[in-house]
């Protein structure tokens, strides 16, 4: 059984099936992209039990009894209210084709969640006390958001949408 966006569902799958396929495939659920299919450009990223993932590389028969949550799952319960990451991205234009924006999200949420949970980053100051959330400075956003390729190059207005929500 996959618990989905808060949903149960129970699933009759190939044992090799990935859970992005299962999600795509088998829910209709189709925010997170299929990529590269090799766990190197992000767009298939989705949150398990809150930690980012890539769905392309997880086993779904693997997934029994975690939460998932997909980009469709992040606006409000009522369905209409986006999250406010999602009216950042909005806000400051931090999406040109869109195609990698699900995974932006899911990975930036997942980020936020870490440096919360004082998890250091490659560029966290040494100086950190270990433990205690991490200040998230664009250069500390910018390398957790690293593993999410962006072909249009929005970057920048990623950044500022993710900071728009950690203030």
């Amino acid at each position: 059984m996959l618990r989905v966006n808060g949903k149960p569902h129970t699933l009759t799958v190939d044992h090799r099936s990935v859970l992005l396929d299962v999600l795509r495939e088998h829910l209709g659920l189709t925010g997170a992209k299929k990529g590269c299919d090799h766990g190197q450009c992000g767009a298939c990223t989705v949150l398990v039990d809150g930690r980012r993932v890539n769905g392309c590389l997880l086993p779904a028969v693997a997934m029994d009894g975690y939460d998932i949550t997909t980009v469709e799952g992040l606006a409000g319960g009522d369905g209409e209210a986006l999250h406010p990451l999602q009216q950042a991205f909005l806000d400051r234009d931090a999406f040109q084709c869109g195609y990698c924006t699900p995974g932006q999200l899911c990975s930036a949420l997942g980020a936020i969640a870490e440096a919360e949970a004082g998890h250091p980053s490659h560029v966290t100051d040494p100086g950190t006390p270990s433990g205690r959330p991490v200040p998230l400075g664009p250069d500390e956003i910018r390398e957790r958001l690293s593993g999410n390729l962006c072909r249009c190059g929005a970057y920048p207005n990623i950044v500022r949408a993710v900071e728009d929500v950690i203030r």
